[in-house]
């Protein structure tokens, strides 16, 4: 019968000296409320250096582009007699206060957009239906 050897291991001891030499420190822990100062204090930090950087001229601001709506009801506000919402987008194009799109039919985006307003906002909407297909501008408005 044969006969189990233990293997040896070639592990080397380490003493305590050793242990503690290669253990990093380790920070102590600071409370909840030191640690929210801290983190205030590097805020305000980042904040100024902030406000301090120069800052880059601004460009002038374009005009902002009036939408077909308004525009229709600029038209509208000026005309004696209902319209109709393609006659609108002609008036609108030819006194060059909207510029048309890539869109083919203006006329019918145009007039989903004046019920729309006049369902969500009705007495206060810019736009009244007088009959099939004919908007006014509301008086008072």
């Amino acid at each position: 019968m044969a006969t189990k050897t233990a293997k040896k291991t070639t592990r080397k001891k380490t003493t305590k000296k050793a242990a503690a030499k290669k253990a990093p420190a380790k920070k102590p822990r600071m409370n909840a409320s030191a640690s929210r100062a801290e983190g205030a204090a590097k805020q305000k930090a980042m904040h100024e250096a902030k406000l301090a950087k120069p800052t880059k001229p601004t460009k002038a601001a374009k005009p902002k582009r009036v939408s077909l709506l308004d525009a229709a009801a600029t038209v509208l506000a000026s005309a004696k007699e209902p319209m109709q919402a393609k006659a609108i987008v002609e008036q609108v194009v030819k006194r060059g206060l909207w510029k048309p799109g890539a869109g083919k039919t203006p006329h019918a985006t145009l007039y989903a957009a004046m019920t729309r307003e006049i369902t969500a906002k009705g007495k206060d909407a810019r736009f009244e239906k007088i009959d099939r297909g004919l908007f006014s501008a509301r008086k008072g408005a």
